[in-house]
């Protein structure tokens, strides 16, 4: 707090003493080294091999499917199958569609304490490259609907988790997967550590881009490189006349009736709101032409997701905002509930740009017809993996920018050096790491084998 006092001088002209009440100030940071040093001494308490361990919310197979369906209310019950349907692909499309379940199970296995702002759903296809304000394509985690402040060591089991699951579809050996792990958990070390002692204002300007080296994230932007507006223009619309309307071609996509395309463009009124002066100037120029509902992603299917068609400079300048219905994070049961409501459209805008470099500048919420909503730009240049095409070096090369990129995520939101700390420069929590990720990877199948059969089982008993 500062107090001005003012007094008269000999000339008569009056001058201002300021004084400084300094215990109104928070305290500094201790330097990184003690930070790190007080993260290592948390081994103590929980030794970084108890990570291998896995623990289940729930050993019957009936009572863990059941954990499922809890996600399900406030969903659209007729859009249910579709995302039954998908979960039943591939052990890996259930693990997408489950982030429930291994929510439950994490939430009953060790924690150090220590909290950052979680991804939520971190998974290898949800991570890929998007346009930054600037143009520039940056690759980053890009999917945050189940964002929430929690235990770090959550993100991290479910990346690791994924990469095994990944890496059996594409074909890979066991021990290729396992390699893959533990690039992955010693890359995020090696990246918290140098991130640890960095000024947070360099810290939060780190981003990864195009590297000649690395033939997978070549091949993830030239995919992003093509997906542009006009590209979505071509895929998602009909030319009428002299006028853009959407496809119908359900169940992923269909035209809206006139009411509830009214509560979208009311709903865009008020989001206008959570954008900056200018960025709420550029997207007020747009004008809305067409809105429709859209199905999208696995775990996200049940929600309410419509997709807004505007034009601006002329029909050359097409603009495609999604408006997804947020429901409450699957970690949210689980964690202290906070003062106060929670936005949930709010909670993940904010997440995103907490763990984001760079962030869609169209980002925002909304609120309407009694659900909330995030806001942003459909598919703008935007691109990710597909796990079929992973070979062996490339599987390495990826869960090396995985691990950047959560290490980084993290890093942004909470003590990197009492992490670090903890972490250590031993293998001894990346061999504990592999050996979890085994084993969930393994409870998984057992999971989705369940999964398939309660859906026979189903229909067997619902034919006439």
């Amino acid at each position: 707090m500062i107090r001005s006092r003012y007094s008269k001088s000999t000339s008569g002209t009056l001058q201002c003493t300021s004084t400084v009440d300094v215990s109104r100030f928070p305290p500094l940071l201790a330097p990184p080294r003690d930070r790190y040093d007080r993260g290592a001494q948390i081994r103590q308490r929980v030794r970084r091999a108890a990570h291998a361990v896995v623990r289940l919310a729930q050993r019957d197979p009936k009572d863990r499917l059941a954990i499922l369906a809890t996600v399900n209310a406030g969903r659209v019950p007729a859009l249910l199958p579709e995302k039954t349907r998908r979960m039943r692909i591939s052990p890996f499309a259930f693990f997408r569609g489950a982030a429930v379940l291994m929510a439950a199970d994490l939430a009953s296995g060790v924690r150090t304490g220590i909290r950052a702002q979680l991804c939520g759903d971190a998974h290898v296809r949800n991570l890929g490259a998007y346009a930054a304000p600037d143009g520039m394509l940056v690759f980053d985690l890009n999917d945050f609907d189940e964002t929430i402040a929690g235990p770090w060591e959550w993100d991290v089991k479910r990346l690791a988790t994924s990469l095994i699951l990944a890496c059996e579809e594409s074909g890979l050996s066991a021990r290729v997967a396992e390699a893959s792990v533990r690039t992955f958990v010693a890359t995020y070390r090696a990246h918290l550590s140098a991130f640890a002692t960095l000024p947070f204002t360099k810290l939060a300007r780190y981003f990864i881009t195009r590297r000649p080296d690395e033939p997978v994230l070549r091949a993830i932007f030239a995919d992003a490189q093509r997906t542009t507006p006009r590209r979505n223009l071509e895929k998602l619309t009909v030319e009428r006349g002299r006028h853009f309307r959407f496809h119908d071609r359900r169940p992923v996509l269909e035209h809206v009736s006139d009411r509830q395309a009214g509560e979208v463009l009311s709903g865009l009124d008020r989001y206008r709101a959570t954008l900056t002066g200018g960025r709420r100037r550029t997207f007020e120029r747009y004008s809305p032409v067409d809105v429709a509902f859209k199905i999208v992603g696995t775990g996200s299917i049940g929600t309410r997701d419509y997709v807004v068609l505007l034009f601006g400079n002329g029909v050359r300048d097409p603009l495609f905002i999604q408006v997804k219905q947020e429901l409450a994070s699957c970690y949210a049961p689980f964690l202290p509930k906070p003062r106060g409501g929670v936005h949930e459209g709010q909670r993940v805008s904010e997440g995103q740009q907490m763990m984001q470099t760079w962030s869609d500048p169209l980002l925002g919420y909304t609120r309407f017809g009694g659900q909330d909503y995030l806001v942003r730009q459909l598919a703008d240049h935007k691109a990710g993996l597909d796990p079929e095409s992973l070979t062996r070096p490339t599987v390495m090369e990826y869960a090396a920018l995985c691990g950047e990129a959560l290490a980084k995520g993290h890093a942004r939101t909470t003590d990197a050096a009492l992490l670090a700390g903890y972490l250590g420069q031993s293998a001894k929590f990346d061999r504990a790491l592999v050996e979890f990720a085994v084993t969930y990877a393994d409870q998984t199948k057992a999971d989705y084998v369940a999964f398939v059969r309660s859906l026979r089982a189903g229909g067997r008993r619902h034919r006439p």
